[in-house]
């Protein structure tokens, strides 16, 4: 892997060099669907679809997450009457009951995933079964009830259809997909939800990051999530609670926080972001290391794909392993980390410039 490798794999994954399986990209075909006996029996055959009377104009330059497409897919369940029939309608605000559960006790997880224009104009969703695996496993620890994930994923293939329009034809853009499963219990108190709702917005999905290469504040004193918890989840609360952090990072000239972990000051995530260390290890091996799904860290979709690709290739050690602060300082005044970069579905890849840590910033931007 040859210098800026970061860019390398970033490019590699926009053109979806996978000699994987064919779940890995996905058309505008239901039949690729890994859904049993599908013939449209499942809630995906009740859909009922309310196109909007006027369309909004597409703006041509936006930032990500503030414009969103013309509809929006929203799906009831109770406890008493089950998923009530899925239902594409105009895109609008959410009525919520005032002691509705999310609010107050955060019973609430979430999703994000792309749809790319590719050169041959055709829509793709990049892996998107494992994005439904993982809200699934989200969704079960927060108590919500279980869905049919292949039967989603068709609504929300239907949805893309009938926005498609809004997917740029641009490479350095896409539509972001933000599937939501909320608790709409309608009574204080911390239990388990009788009434949710699943829904999902899509918006445009411009640059994530202001920069080309992302600073890093590392304080030993915040803890982003802890074993037993719930850090391998996407829930809301455990983004709302990191932006005191963060502000405090900002105050200190770094736009995002390098979350450790334990008295040896492990490296978990940066920001919202997976990591990656490219380097010489301790025992001279050229290795690209990435910390382990131990339950603190998120199962990202764009890391998972990263270590697919790269041990496919098969140039270097491809290891999910422990890092420590201790390991990466040695390292660096010993010149033998080569490039260090976070992964995620915002970013996709994003490469560390500095990390400031116990009074000093270490400079990475002599090898991005």
């Amino acid at each position: 892997m040859q210098t800026n490798s970061w860019y390398h794999i970033h490019t590699a994954l926009y053109h979806t060099c996978f000699p994987l399986s064919s779940s890995v990209i996905w058309d505008y075909d239901a039949s690729n669907l890994p859904h049993k006996n599908r013939q449209d029996k499942g809630p995906a055959a009740d859909l009922v679809v309310q196109l909007s009377p006027t369309l909004k104009t597409k703006p041509d330059v936006s930032s990500f997450g503030v414009d969103f497409t013309d509809h929006m897919l929203t799906i009831e369940w109770s406890s008493t009457e089950g998923w009530k029939a899925p239902l594409i309608k105009p895109f609008g605000n959410l009525s919520l009951h005032p002691a509705c559960s999310s609010l107050h006790y955060a019973i609430q997880v979430f999703e994000g995933l792309k749809v790319y224009r590719g050169d041959d104009n055709k829509l793709r969703l990049f892996r998107p079964m494992l994005n439904m695996n993982r809200m699934a496993s989200s969704a079960k620890k927060a108590c919500l009830p279980a869905f049919d994930q292949p039967e989603f994923l068709e609504c929300i293939r239907r949805l893309v259809e009938i926005d498609q329009d809004w997917v740029p034809h641009s490479y350095n853009a896409s539509l972001y997909i933000r599937p939501t499963f909320i608790s709409t219990e309608q009574s204080l108190g911390v239990k388990k939800p009788c009434r949710a709702l699943l829904y999902v917005i899509m918006c445009l999905a411009g640059t994530y990051f202001n920069t080309n290469a992302a600073s890093l504040w590392a304080d030993p004193k915040y803890i982003r999530a802890w074993k037993g918890g719930t850090g391998d989840c996407k829930m809301g609360g455990n983004y709302g609670c990191s932006l005191f952090a963060l502000d405090e990072a900002v105050d200190n000239g770094c736009q995002q926080v390098l979350w450790l972990y334990g008295d040896d000051h492990q490296i978990t995530e940066a920001g919202t972001m997976n990591v990656f260390l490219f380097w010489i290890n301790e025992d001279g091996e050229e290795e690209l290391a990435t910390p382990p799904l131990d339950g603190i860290i998120l199962p990202g979709v764009t890391r998972q794909s990263i270590l697919d690709l790269t041990r496919n290739w098969g140039e270097f050690k491809v290891s999910e392993r422990y890092l420590t602060m201790s390991q990466l300082c040695s390292a660096l005044k010993q010149q033998r980390v080569k490039e260090m970069f976070g992964s995620g579905t915002a970013c996709m890849i994003c490469p560390i410039r500095h990390i400031a840590y116990n009074g000093q910033v270490r400079n990475l931007s002599n090898i991005v």
